[in-house]
């Protein structure tokens, strides 16, 4: 059976969509008004890299079987769709027209699934031993999330890497890294039956009869997303310097026994807060794939092109890592550094 998904982001969302159009199913892309118009011209385009090809392959979602559709945040009608894919970086949220769509989303009790790298508020409430934490400090605006019941917001750890080309138009996205989203379950049954369905259906996609990556994968515990943690610190927010931004890679492997240490105290956070290691990627394995990551992190060009906010998921582990008595000087100095080259846009501004 189809299912109808709103997806809010058209940048890195337009990855997911792609995927869930392919098994069949119907997605629309919130985004602004000239790059909806753009996408219900001409559709998507995906480049993803099969295993054992050398070229990437561009896939279009006016080819795919499911059916693809873009609006604004007004023009959204919430009755359609059985599910909210939450696509955006974390200071999107605060412009006006999306958090009226995020309140009506809340009173809709749609259940939504998180593909941020900053865990929405909610979810963290349904980590007992972060459900009283103060963490508001680490958010553009934690209000954002106030009236999200928190069974009903689950988080898919984006492990994929994608970003679109700056020469092309805005409807393109060139998957770097195809790993798969990691999704935590929901708290009710029912929802859990859509995710797994929405698996399940990804999972059975072919491309000319080859096995397709970036699927889908559902996970009982609620600290499998969490593992990204480790690799946010370890390696994106690193590319943030007090000069030019540096490539993950060179974050990573600049000084792979510092980065290692670094990964390792996220890693004993996240097993503080309840995490096995089973739900964890051992340090090698991501260092591995570090070295295919030739540019700055999404976080690292937003700070370079003048953002004012970006996504503060060093900032939260750090409170989350005080909190528990756990406090790290390098994820202290990572902060300080993010923290410097934040203020400076502001200063400028």
């Amino acid at each position: 059976m189809a299912r109808n998904i709103l997806i809010l982001g058209a940048s890195y969302g337009s990855l997911l969509a792609t995927k869930l159009l392919m098994a069949g199913h119907n997605v629309t892309l919130v985004c602004r008004k000239k790059t909806a118009e753009l996408i219900n011209r001409d559709g998507t385009e995906v480049r993803i890299k099969l295993r054992d090809e050398a070229v990437h392959r561009a896939i279009f979602s006016r080819n795919l079987p499911g059916r693809l559709d873009a609006t604004t945040p007004a023009e959204v009608d919430l009755s359609r769709y059985d599910l909210v894919g939450l696509a955006m970086q974390e200071p999107q949220y605060t412009n006006h027209t999306i958090r009226v769509l995020m309140v009506k989303i809340a009173e809709a009790g749609l259940p939504c699934l998180s593909i941020m790298n900053m865990p929405p508020l909610p979810y963290l409430k349904r980590i007992p031993a972060l459900a009283d934490m103060d963490l508001e400090e680490a958010y553009t605006n934690a209000q954002v999330w106030e009236r999200f019941k928190p069974g009903l917001v689950t988080l898919c750890s984006p492990d994929p890497q994608a970003f679109r080309p700056p020469e092309e138009a805005a409807n393109v996205l060139h998957v770097g890294l195809p790993t798969n989203f990691k999704a935590a379950a929901f708290a009710d049954e029912e929802h859990n039956k859509l995710l797994r369905e929405l698996e399940a259906g990804i999972d059975a996609v072919t491309l000319d009869g080859h096995d397709v990556p970036v699927k889908l994968k559902v996970f009982d515990s609620l600290f499998v997303p969490l593992a990204k943690w480790s690799m946010l610190l370890t390696g994106n927010y690193r590319c943030i310097t007090l000069g030019e931004p540096q490539s993950i890679r060179d974050a990573v492997h600049g000084d792979l026994k510092l980065s290692q240490s670094i990964y390792d105290h996220v890693d004993a956070i996240a097993r503080r807060l309840g995490a096995d290691a089973a739900d964890q990627v051992p340090f090698g394995k991501y260092a591995k794939a570090a070295e295919s990551l030739l540019k700055p992190s999404s976080a690292a060009r937003a700070v370079a092109s003048g953002a004012p906010f970006i996504e503060r998921v060093d900032l939260l582990v750090k409170l989350i890592a005080q909190q528990l008595g756990m406090p790290s000087a390098e994820i202290g100095r990572t902060v300080e550094i993010v923290d410097q080259r934040l203020n400076e846009r502001i200063v400028a501004s």
